[in-house]
Protein backbone atom coordinates (compact mmCIF):
# COMPACT_ATOMS: atom_id res chain seq x y z
CA UNK A 1 0.00 0.00 0.00
CA UNK A 2 1.32 3.55 -1.04
CA UNK A 3 -0.29 6.74 1.07
CA UNK A 4 0.29 10.04 -0.18
CA UNK A 5 0.26 12.85 2.76
CA UNK A 6 -0.34 16.29 1.43
CA UNK A 7 0.69 18.71 4.56
CA UNK A 8 1.96 22.53 3.82
CA UNK A 9 2.81 22.70 7.03
CA UNK A 10 4.30 19.46 8.23
CA UNK A 11 6.99 19.87 10.97
CA UNK A 12 9.57 17.33 11.81
CA UNK A 13 10.11 16.44 16.12
CA UNK A 14 13.25 18.84 16.13
CA UNK A 15 11.86 21.71 14.52
CA UNK A 16 9.03 22.16 16.84
CA UNK A 17 5.58 23.33 16.85
CA UNK A 18 2.64 20.45 15.79
CA UNK A 19 4.02 17.56 14.77
CA UNK A 20 0.19 15.79 14.47
CA UNK A 21 1.09 14.69 10.74
CA UNK A 22 4.74 13.19 11.48
CA UNK A 23 3.05 10.68 13.94
CA UNK A 24 0.19 9.93 11.21
CA UNK A 25 3.02 9.10 8.55
CA UNK A 26 5.32 6.92 11.12
CA UNK A 27 2.13 5.19 12.12
CA UNK A 28 1.33 4.48 8.75
CA UNK A 29 4.66 3.60 8.12
CA UNK A 30 5.28 1.06 11.01
CA UNK A 31 2.62 -0.95 9.60
CA UNK A 32 4.72 -1.35 6.71
CA UNK A 33 2.75 0.99 4.73
CA UNK A 34 4.65 3.06 1.80
CA UNK A 35 4.50 7.10 2.92
CA UNK A 36 5.17 9.84 0.84
CA UNK A 37 4.34 13.23 2.89
CA UNK A 38 4.63 16.48 0.27
CA UNK A 39 5.46 19.52 2.46
CA UNK A 40 7.02 22.92 1.71
CA UNK A 41 9.89 24.57 3.73
CA UNK A 42 12.55 28.03 3.80
CA UNK A 43 14.95 26.20 2.13
CA UNK A 44 16.22 27.52 -1.49
CA UNK A 45 15.95 23.99 -3.45
CA UNK A 46 13.89 20.94 -3.22
CA UNK A 47 15.19 18.09 -1.05
CA UNK A 48 14.29 14.63 0.29
CA UNK A 49 14.43 13.69 3.53
CA UNK A 50 14.17 9.91 4.65
CA UNK A 51 13.61 9.86 8.72
CA UNK A 52 11.59 6.86 10.43
CA UNK A 53 10.71 4.73 7.70
CA UNK A 54 8.99 7.46 5.15
CA UNK A 55 9.63 9.65 2.77
CA UNK A 56 9.01 13.50 2.96
CA UNK A 57 9.57 15.82 0.01
CA UNK A 58 10.73 19.32 1.05
CA UNK A 59 9.56 21.74 -1.95
CA UNK A 60 11.14 24.83 -1.55
CA UNK A 61 8.49 27.39 -0.84
CA UNK A 62 8.68 29.89 2.17
CA UNK A 63 6.36 31.00 4.64
CA UNK A 64 6.00 32.46 7.61
CA UNK A 65 3.67 32.94 10.59
CA UNK A 66 4.34 37.40 10.65
CA UNK A 67 3.49 36.58 6.52
CA UNK A 68 -0.34 38.97 5.75
CA UNK A 69 -3.01 37.67 4.45
CA UNK A 70 -1.99 38.03 0.40
CA UNK A 71 1.44 36.79 1.17
CA UNK A 72 -0.22 33.49 2.83
CA UNK A 73 -2.20 32.94 0.18
CA UNK A 74 0.57 32.92 -2.78
CA UNK A 75 2.56 30.41 -0.51
CA UNK A 76 -0.50 28.50 -0.77
CA UNK A 77 -1.34 28.98 -4.75
CA UNK A 78 2.69 28.34 -5.00
CA UNK A 79 2.65 24.98 -3.05
CA UNK A 80 -0.59 23.59 -5.17
CA UNK A 81 1.22 24.21 -8.46
CA UNK A 82 4.26 22.60 -6.96
CA UNK A 83 2.48 19.56 -4.65
CA UNK A 84 0.90 18.37 -7.67
CA UNK A 85 3.70 18.12 -10.03
CA UNK A 86 5.26 16.51 -7.78
CA UNK A 87 2.59 14.03 -6.40
CA UNK A 88 1.74 13.05 -10.30
CA UNK A 89 5.24 10.98 -10.39
CA UNK A 90 5.07 9.08 -7.42
CA UNK A 91 4.37 5.96 -8.23
CA UNK A 92 1.62 3.79 -7.88
CA UNK A 93 -0.13 5.66 -4.91
CA UNK A 94 -3.37 4.16 -3.49
CA UNK A 95 -5.12 7.56 -1.57
CA UNK A 96 -4.36 10.67 -0.85
CA UNK A 97 -4.51 12.34 3.07
CA UNK A 98 -4.43 15.76 2.32
CA UNK A 99 -4.39 18.43 5.66
CA UNK A 100 -6.01 21.22 6.06
CA UNK A 101 -4.98 24.17 6.67
CA UNK A 102 -4.49 25.95 4.37
CA UNK A 103 -7.70 24.68 2.70
CA UNK A 104 -5.55 24.93 -0.76
CA UNK A 105 -4.39 21.85 -0.10
CA UNK A 106 -7.58 19.93 -1.35
CA UNK A 107 -6.90 21.16 -5.01
CA UNK A 108 -4.08 19.37 -5.12
CA UNK A 109 -6.10 16.29 -3.83
CA UNK A 110 -8.94 17.09 -6.16
CA UNK A 111 -6.25 17.36 -9.43
CA UNK A 112 -5.11 14.04 -7.98
CA UNK A 113 -8.56 12.01 -8.21
CA UNK A 114 -9.78 14.14 -11.54
CA UNK A 115 -6.55 12.99 -13.59
CA UNK A 116 -5.38 9.88 -12.09
CA UNK A 117 -7.72 8.40 -9.95
CA UNK A 118 -6.69 8.79 -6.59
CA UNK A 119 -9.15 9.05 -3.69
CA UNK A 120 -8.36 11.33 -0.93
CA UNK A 121 -9.20 11.79 2.26
CA UNK A 122 -9.64 15.05 4.25
CA UNK A 123 -8.59 15.97 7.37
CA UNK A 124 -9.84 19.56 8.62
CA UNK A 125 -8.51 21.37 11.91
CA UNK A 126 -9.51 24.47 11.24
CA UNK A 127 -12.94 25.71 9.65
CA UNK A 128 -11.38 27.26 6.96
CA UNK A 129 -12.63 29.45 5.08
CA UNK A 130 -15.34 30.42 7.79
CA UNK A 131 -12.12 32.13 10.15
CA UNK A 132 -10.47 33.94 8.29
CA UNK A 133 -14.26 35.77 7.15
CA UNK A 134 -15.15 36.22 10.47
CA UNK A 135 -11.74 37.49 11.54
CA UNK A 136 -12.31 40.06 8.67
CA UNK A 137 -9.39 39.13 6.45
CA UNK A 138 -11.51 37.63 3.71
CA UNK A 139 -13.95 41.08 2.76
CA UNK A 140 -14.85 41.07 -1.09
CA UNK A 141 -17.96 39.14 -1.40
CA UNK A 142 -17.03 37.39 -4.46
CA UNK A 143 -14.25 35.83 -2.81
CA UNK A 144 -15.78 34.42 0.12
CA UNK A 145 -18.63 33.18 -2.57
CA UNK A 146 -15.85 31.25 -4.37
CA UNK A 147 -13.22 30.09 -1.04
CA UNK A 148 -16.48 28.84 0.29
CA UNK A 149 -17.51 26.93 -3.15
CA UNK A 150 -14.11 25.35 -3.07
CA UNK A 151 -14.69 24.29 0.22
CA UNK A 152 -17.94 22.36 -0.03
CA UNK A 153 -16.24 20.48 -3.97
CA UNK A 154 -13.82 19.55 -1.59
CA UNK A 155 -15.61 18.09 0.91
CA UNK A 156 -17.93 16.45 -1.82
CA UNK A 157 -15.30 14.68 -3.56
CA UNK A 158 -13.30 13.17 -0.52
CA UNK A 159 -13.98 9.86 0.00
CA UNK A 160 -14.10 10.70 3.95
CA UNK A 161 -13.09 13.43 6.19
CA UNK A 162 -11.41 13.51 9.08
CA UNK A 163 -12.40 16.92 11.47
CA UNK A 164 -10.42 17.43 14.93
CA UNK A 165 -13.44 18.03 16.77
CA UNK A 166 -16.97 17.12 17.28
CA UNK A 167 -18.40 21.08 16.02
CA UNK A 168 -15.93 20.75 12.69
CA UNK A 169 -17.53 17.42 12.29
CA UNK A 170 -21.09 19.47 13.00
CA UNK A 171 -20.47 22.34 10.82
CA UNK A 172 -18.51 19.80 7.76
CA UNK A 173 -22.44 18.19 8.02
CA UNK A 174 -24.37 21.11 7.68
CA UNK A 175 -22.49 22.02 4.40
CA UNK A 176 -22.45 18.54 3.21
CA UNK A 177 -25.03 16.91 4.15
CA UNK A 178 -24.31 12.62 4.19
CA UNK A 179 -20.72 12.60 4.06
CA UNK A 180 -18.71 10.32 6.24
CA UNK A 181 -17.26 12.44 8.69
CA UNK A 182 -14.83 10.86 11.73
CA UNK A 183 -13.86 12.65 14.78
CA UNK A 184 -10.19 11.76 15.66
CA UNK A 185 -9.40 14.98 17.70
CA UNK A 186 -5.68 16.10 18.11
CA UNK A 187 -3.23 14.01 19.99
CA UNK A 188 -1.67 14.75 23.56
CA UNK A 189 2.22 12.88 23.72
CA UNK A 190 2.10 11.60 26.80
CA UNK A 191 5.01 9.92 26.10
CA UNK A 192 7.02 12.93 25.47
CA UNK A 193 5.12 14.96 27.92
CA UNK A 194 5.05 13.94 31.31
CA UNK A 195 4.48 15.51 35.10
CA UNK A 196 7.40 17.34 36.04
CA UNK A 197 8.07 19.01 39.45
CA UNK A 198 8.12 22.72 38.59
CA UNK A 199 11.03 23.04 40.31
CA UNK A 200 13.28 23.03 37.62
CA UNK A 201 16.78 24.65 36.72
CA UNK A 202 14.77 26.69 34.69
CA UNK A 203 12.95 28.34 37.40
CA UNK A 204 15.96 28.91 39.51
CA UNK A 205 17.57 30.47 36.35
CA UNK A 206 14.49 33.44 36.55
CA UNK A 207 14.51 32.95 40.25
CA UNK A 208 10.61 32.09 40.47
CA UNK A 209 10.64 29.23 43.06
CA UNK A 210 7.65 31.13 44.30
CA UNK A 211 6.12 32.15 42.14
CA UNK A 212 3.15 30.02 40.10
CA UNK A 213 3.97 30.28 36.33
CA UNK A 214 1.64 30.37 33.59
CA UNK A 215 2.85 29.70 30.13
CA UNK A 216 1.47 30.92 26.95
CA UNK A 217 2.63 28.38 23.90
CA UNK A 218 1.93 29.14 20.54
CA UNK A 219 1.40 30.99 17.68
CA UNK A 220 1.31 35.01 18.49
CA UNK A 221 -1.07 36.26 16.05
CA UNK A 222 -4.15 38.35 15.61
CA UNK A 223 -7.18 35.52 16.36
CA UNK A 224 -4.66 34.48 19.42
CA UNK A 225 -5.47 37.59 20.89
CA UNK A 226 -2.85 37.82 23.47
CA UNK A 227 -3.79 41.29 24.33
CA UNK A 228 -6.16 39.52 27.31
CA UNK A 229 -3.08 37.83 28.52
CA UNK A 230 -1.28 41.06 29.03
CA UNK A 231 -4.36 42.62 31.26
CA UNK A 232 -4.34 39.22 32.99
CA UNK A 233 -0.81 39.71 33.77
CA UNK A 234 -1.75 43.51 34.72
CA UNK A 235 -4.28 42.17 37.39
CA UNK A 236 -2.03 40.07 38.89
CA UNK A 237 0.63 42.86 39.21
CA UNK A 238 -1.51 45.42 40.78
CA UNK A 239 -2.72 42.82 43.31
CA UNK A 240 0.88 41.55 43.75
CA UNK A 241 0.25 37.92 42.72
CA UNK A 242 2.56 35.53 42.71
CA UNK A 243 2.06 35.01 39.34
CA UNK A 244 4.41 35.22 36.38
CA UNK A 245 3.69 34.70 32.88
CA UNK A 246 6.12 33.61 29.76
CA UNK A 247 4.78 34.19 25.98
CA UNK A 248 7.08 31.68 23.80
CA UNK A 249 6.32 32.10 20.20
CA UNK A 250 6.24 34.09 16.71
CA UNK A 251 3.96 35.72 14.84
CA UNK A 252 2.78 39.30 13.48
CA UNK A 253 1.51 40.71 16.42
CA UNK A 254 4.83 39.49 18.71
CA UNK A 255 6.45 43.37 18.55
CA UNK A 256 3.00 44.69 19.46
CA UNK A 257 2.54 43.00 22.57
CA UNK A 258 6.04 43.73 23.82
CA UNK A 259 5.56 47.39 23.24
CA UNK A 260 2.19 46.85 25.37
CA UNK A 261 4.40 44.80 28.09
CA UNK A 262 6.84 47.95 28.14
CA UNK A 263 4.00 50.53 27.89
CA UNK A 264 2.36 48.64 31.09
CA UNK A 265 5.34 48.52 32.85
CA UNK A 266 4.93 44.82 33.40
CA UNK A 267 7.58 43.08 35.53
CA UNK A 268 5.86 39.61 35.87
CA UNK A 269 5.83 38.76 31.57
CA UNK A 270 9.18 37.63 29.66
CA UNK A 271 8.94 37.00 26.29
CA UNK A 272 10.90 34.17 24.74
CA UNK A 273 12.03 33.24 21.38
CA UNK A 274 10.17 30.09 19.31
CA UNK A 275 11.57 27.04 20.89
CA UNK A 276 12.22 23.31 19.22
CA UNK A 277 10.36 20.49 21.07
CA UNK A 278 13.30 19.93 23.81
CA UNK A 279 13.32 23.84 24.50
CA UNK A 280 9.51 23.63 24.81
CA UNK A 281 9.28 20.83 26.82
CA UNK A 282 11.96 22.74 29.13
CA UNK A 283 9.32 25.09 29.67
CA UNK A 284 6.22 23.23 29.91
CA UNK A 285 8.49 21.36 32.88
CA UNK A 286 8.50 24.78 34.36
CA UNK A 287 5.03 25.96 34.08
CA UNK A 288 2.30 25.36 36.57
CA UNK A 289 -0.29 26.08 34.20
CA UNK A 290 -0.60 26.56 30.08
CA UNK A 291 -2.38 29.59 29.02
CA UNK A 292 -5.09 28.82 25.73
CA UNK A 293 -5.85 32.12 24.39
CA UNK A 294 -8.32 33.21 21.12
CA UNK A 295 -10.22 36.01 20.38
CA UNK A 296 -14.23 35.93 20.68
CA UNK A 297 -15.08 35.27 17.72
CA UNK A 298 -17.20 31.75 17.63
CA UNK A 299 -15.54 29.78 15.31
CA UNK A 300 -12.67 29.98 16.99
CA UNK A 301 -14.12 28.08 19.81
CA UNK A 302 -14.41 25.25 16.99
CA UNK A 303 -10.85 24.46 17.05
CA UNK A 304 -8.50 21.83 18.37
CA UNK A 305 -5.12 23.64 19.68
CA UNK A 306 -1.93 21.49 20.19
CA UNK A 307 -1.19 24.13 22.95
CA UNK A 308 -4.39 22.62 24.59
CA UNK A 309 -3.01 18.89 24.40
CA UNK A 310 0.69 19.37 25.35
CA UNK A 311 -0.51 21.20 28.33
CA UNK A 312 -2.77 18.14 29.13
CA UNK A 313 -0.52 15.67 28.49
CA UNK A 314 2.31 17.59 30.49
CA UNK A 315 0.02 17.62 33.87
CA UNK A 316 -0.70 21.15 33.41
CA UNK A 317 -3.52 23.50 34.73
CA UNK A 318 -5.23 24.70 31.99
CA UNK A 319 -6.28 28.49 31.83
CA UNK A 320 -8.61 29.49 28.26
CA UNK A 321 -10.60 32.62 28.01
CA UNK A 322 -12.98 31.46 25.14
CA UNK A 323 -16.59 29.16 25.09
CA UNK A 324 -16.88 25.80 23.46
CA UNK A 325 -16.33 22.47 23.86
CA UNK A 326 -12.59 22.98 25.41
CA UNK A 327 -14.07 25.07 28.26
CA UNK A 328 -17.09 22.90 28.40
CA UNK A 329 -14.08 19.96 29.08
CA UNK A 330 -11.74 21.13 31.33
CA UNK A 331 -14.58 21.97 33.66
CA UNK A 332 -16.48 18.60 33.55
CA UNK A 333 -12.79 16.93 34.05
CA UNK A 334 -12.06 20.18 36.61
CA UNK A 335 -8.72 20.33 35.24
CA UNK A 336 -8.66 23.60 34.12
CA UNK A 337 -10.48 27.02 34.63
CA UNK A 338 -12.06 30.26 32.69
CA UNK A 339 -11.25 33.59 32.44
CA UNK A 340 -13.89 36.07 30.71
CA UNK A 341 -11.77 37.82 28.10
CA UNK A 342 -14.31 41.05 29.51
CA UNK A 343 -13.15 40.53 32.66
CA UNK A 344 -9.21 40.07 33.12
CA UNK A 345 -9.60 42.15 35.95
CA UNK A 346 -10.90 38.79 37.67
CA UNK A 347 -7.80 36.79 36.81
CA UNK A 348 -6.32 37.18 40.21
CA UNK A 349 -9.84 36.06 41.94
CA UNK A 350 -9.68 32.90 39.83
CA UNK A 351 -6.12 31.80 40.29
CA UNK A 352 -5.25 32.89 43.29
CA UNK A 353 -6.97 29.24 44.92
CA UNK A 354 -4.32 27.59 43.36
CA UNK A 355 -1.56 29.37 44.77
CA UNK A 356 -2.84 29.44 48.15
CA UNK A 357 -3.71 25.64 48.12
CA UNK A 358 -1.32 23.38 46.30
CA UNK A 359 -3.36 20.37 46.46
CA UNK A 360 -5.87 22.10 44.24
CA UNK A 361 -3.56 22.96 41.92
CA UNK A 362 -1.80 19.48 42.02
CA UNK A 363 -5.54 17.87 41.65
CA UNK A 364 -6.17 20.18 38.99
CA UNK A 365 -3.10 18.87 37.03
CA UNK A 366 -3.15 14.85 37.31
CA UNK A 367 -7.11 15.67 36.37
CA UNK A 368 -5.20 17.11 32.88
CA UNK A 369 -2.56 14.06 32.68
CA UNK A 370 -5.50 11.67 33.25
CA UNK A 371 -7.62 12.88 30.57
CA UNK A 372 -4.91 13.19 28.12
CA UNK A 373 -4.15 9.43 29.02
CA UNK A 374 -7.60 8.42 28.60
CA UNK A 375 -8.67 10.18 25.89
CA UNK A 376 -5.74 11.85 23.54
CA UNK A 377 -3.10 9.26 23.54
CA UNK A 378 -0.54 9.79 20.68
CA UNK A 379 -0.55 5.96 20.16
CA UNK A 380 -4.20 5.53 20.22
CA UNK A 381 -5.22 8.65 17.78
CA UNK A 382 -2.40 7.92 15.11
CA UNK A 383 -3.60 4.23 15.33
CA UNK A 384 -7.34 5.04 14.44
CA UNK A 385 -5.77 7.28 11.48
CA UNK A 386 -3.79 4.27 10.37
CA UNK A 387 -6.74 1.68 10.47
CA UNK A 388 -8.90 4.24 8.74
CA UNK A 389 -6.69 4.54 5.76
CA UNK A 390 -6.19 1.26 5.36
CA UNK A 391 -10.32 0.89 5.96
CA UNK A 392 -10.85 3.50 2.85
CA UNK A 393 -8.47 1.68 0.81
CA UNK A 394 -10.10 -1.55 0.88
CA UNK A 395 -13.11 -0.07 -0.13
CA UNK A 396 -14.97 -0.24 3.67
CA UNK A 397 -16.78 3.06 5.16
CA UNK A 398 -14.88 5.42 6.98
CA UNK A 399 -16.39 5.43 10.78
CA UNK A 400 -15.98 7.06 14.41
CA UNK A 401 -15.22 3.49 16.24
Amino acid sequence: MNVLIIHQHFKFPEDGGAIRSYYLAKALADRGIRVDVVTATNTKKYMLRVVDGFNVHCLPIPYENKFGFWRRGRAFIKFVWAATSLSAKLPALDICYAISVPLTTGLTAMWLKRFHGLRYIFEVGDLWPDAPIALGFVKDRTLQATLKWLERTIYRHSTAIVALSVPIKEAIQRKVAGKDVCVIPNMADIEFYGPAKAHSEFRHQHALEKQLVVSYIGAVGFANGLDHLIECARSAQQTNLSVYFFICGEGAMLEQHKLAVNRLSLKNVTFLQFRNREGVKQLMDASDAIFVSYRPFRILETGSPNKYFDGLAAGKLIVVNFEGWIKDEIEHERCGVYVDRQRPDKFAEIIQPFILDASLLKRNQQAARNLAERKYSRALLSERVASLVETVVKGGPASDS
